[in-house]
């Protein structure tokens, strides 16, 4: 199966990054051009690796569900330093991943864990998850609001709130296994996710560690290395 890559450009180096804490000289033309060969060839090579594996844990581990991963470049430099997961109309899932993102990683390492990460969230299911932990966090506050006394308009206002609250808190259980499918990914794939998960220490912690939807840095770097240990030792891991 073939994944639909669309051509990146010069522009990439020139995206949103995330601030380095040393101010670095501004690079001339000839460096940015540079760069930007050099990101492009990144994430080609990693494209080429990363995704038939995910293609083939994913169908070792959920056969029923749609593994052909589509993997796209989101060219807008607007969209800043991301990358994400979601599903198309027809049901296939896709990978997407911004200029931002590609410009700021540092190797290919980095890049397969991210990579692997994503479709880590795929392989579990987590969309279908969310929603369902959404729905039921409503369910429970609407329920008990309603049990309270309260009125129409507080009833609304619960079950939003309840929605809120559930979805963060599974966020944060939902991003530790990506990682640690994410983990199995990369090694799988030839890449060292002890590397790759660096790339956290480049990017705050959240602001707020009970309503954010994603755990502390701390937690998910703790989880690529007790990934890799397990499975360096024979243990298996998520996703393998």
């Amino acid at each position: 199966m073939r994944v639909s890559v669309l051509l990146l450009t010069v522009v990439l180096v020139l995206s949103a990054c995330v601030s380095t804490p040393v101010p670095q000289p501004t690079p001339n033309d000839a460096e940015l051009a540079g760069r930007a060969r050099q990101a492009v060839q990144n994430f080609a090579i990693v494209v080429d690796r990363v995704e038939p594996v995910a293609e083939q844990v994913c169908r070792e581990r959920t056969p029923r569900q749609n593994c052909d991963f589509g993997i796209f470049v989101d060219r807008d430099p607007r969209s800043g330093v991301n990358a994400f997961q979601t599903v198309d109309p027809a049901g296939r899932p896709a990978i997407i991943f911004t200029l931002g993102l590609i410009a700021e990683a540092r190797n290919t390492d980095e890049l397969a864990f991210i990579m692997g990460h994503e479709a880590g969230h795929h392989i579990a299911q987590h969309l279908l998850q969310q929603q369902a932990r959404s729905v039921e966090g409503a369910r429970v506050f609407s329920d008990v609001a309603r049990q309270s006394g309260a009125n129409a308009r507080q009833i609304t206002e619960a079950a939003q709130l309840g929605s809120f609250v559930a979805s963060r808190q599974f966020g944060q259980q939902a991003e530790l296994e990506a990682d640690a499918i994410g983990t199995a990914i990369a090694l799988r794939a030839g890449f060292d996710p002890l590397i790759g998960a660096e790339f956290f220490t480049r990017i705050p912690d959240p602001d707020d560690p009970f309503l954010s939807t994603h755990p502390p840095n701390a937690a998910r770097v703790g989880v690529v290395r007790g990934t890799v240990r397990q499975i360096r030792n024979g243990g298996g891991a998520p996703g393998t």
